[in-house]
């Protein structure tokens, strides 16, 4: 989700000693490898799909068994009071890094990621933007990680952050984005044993068939970012070309909808509608980039819009 600036602190403390003894506890088996097989990087799943061991983010979340036996870190989630979908501890090992990317799918277009750090040292740094954080242990931040961002840990230690998916309540993003009172006032969450919040977790969001008006929202999103890589009169016309092709595509898919209805009929016309657009955007698209992080704008579109207006195609 787009941020007004790279970071945000939220004026919230937590209390270390209980959330770093129940992750201490947890057993080796817990822990397996970033799924896209980055050194180093490795990660505990909290809430995912069913609570199975897996990194889907398409279906009904779930706590998993680690998260059953973390007490402190369910009663942490559950305080938000927002609906939390895919969570994990994330384990950076000393040296290792989370090289610059930016996250461009469907899933972040309306989503969040808080970061808890639970075990961490100043050597420890999160980039975004330009911008430099050390996000330190019991603090809570949020980033836009629609722009470019990496992490890098120059410790000797490992470094492990409490990572959850939301997409907020206005309670949380008044509370998260708007004007923080002096830190001496922040509250502290400590561990209550019989505390009472219920932890929130996603239902399936997917529908058969993505409704005109989410393609809609996305395209204008996409179309507002455009920008072109070197500024020359040909690459201005094919990003020009390349707006009024998605603005054609969300009036021909709105015709589907009327004709066919969200439900899952009519799915080789609709199918028939995205080979064609991906087919007429791509030689528009050399040069075509996102403003905002500089990722071309033909990969966005495919991941943002194309991959997900069925559920089945993923």
């Amino acid at each position: 989700m787009r941020l007004s600036r790279p970071f945000f602190q939220l004026p919230v403390l937590f209390e270390m000693e209980h959330l770093q003894a129940e992750l201490v506890a947890l057993p080796p088996e817990a822990w397996v490898p970033h799924p896209d097989g980055l050194p180093g990087n490795s990660a505990v799943r909290l809430i995912s799909v069913g609570g199975d061991e897996t990194d889907s983010v398409h279906g009904q979340m779930l706590p998993t068994r680690w998260l059953a036996a973390m007490p402190f870190l369910r009663q942490a989630l559950a305080g938000f009071g927002v609906v939390w979908g895919r969570s994990r501890l994330m384990r950076l090992a000393p040296g290792a890094r989370v090289p610059e990317h930016a996250d461009i799918n469907y899933h972040w277009h309306r989503r969040v990621r808080l970061h808890i750090p639970i075990f961490t040292r100043p050597e420890v740094r999160f980039h975004c933007d330009g911008q430099s954080v050390h996000m330190a242990a019991g603090e809570a931040w949020i980033f836009d990680n629609w722009r470019r961002h990496h992490v890098e840990n120059q410790s000797g230690a490992e470094r492990i952050h409490l990572v959850a998916d939301t997409t907020g309540t206005a309670a949380f993003w008044q509370f998260a984005c708007g004007q923080a009172p002096p830190r001496e006032q922040w509250r502290t969450v400590s561990r209550h044993p019989d505390a009472g919040p219920q932890l929130l977790t996603e239902g399936d969001q997917r529908s058969p068939v993505m409704p005109a008006a989410e393609v809609q929202w996305l395209v204008d999103d996409l179309r507002a970012d455009l920008a072109v890589a070197i500024d020359t009169v040909e690459a201005r016309a094919r990003a020009a070309q390349f707006g009024m092709l998605l603005e054609s595509f969300v009036f021909d898919w709105r015709q589907l909808c009327a004709l066919h209805g969200i439900g899952g009929q009519g799915r080789a016309d609709f199918l028939r509608l995205a080979g064609a657009v991906r087919k007429a955007a791509k030689p528009l698209a050399d040069g075509v980039v996102m403003r905002t992080n500089d990722v071309g704008a033909l990969l966005v579109f495919e991941k943002r819009v194309l991959q997900h207006l069925l559920a089945e195609i993923s």
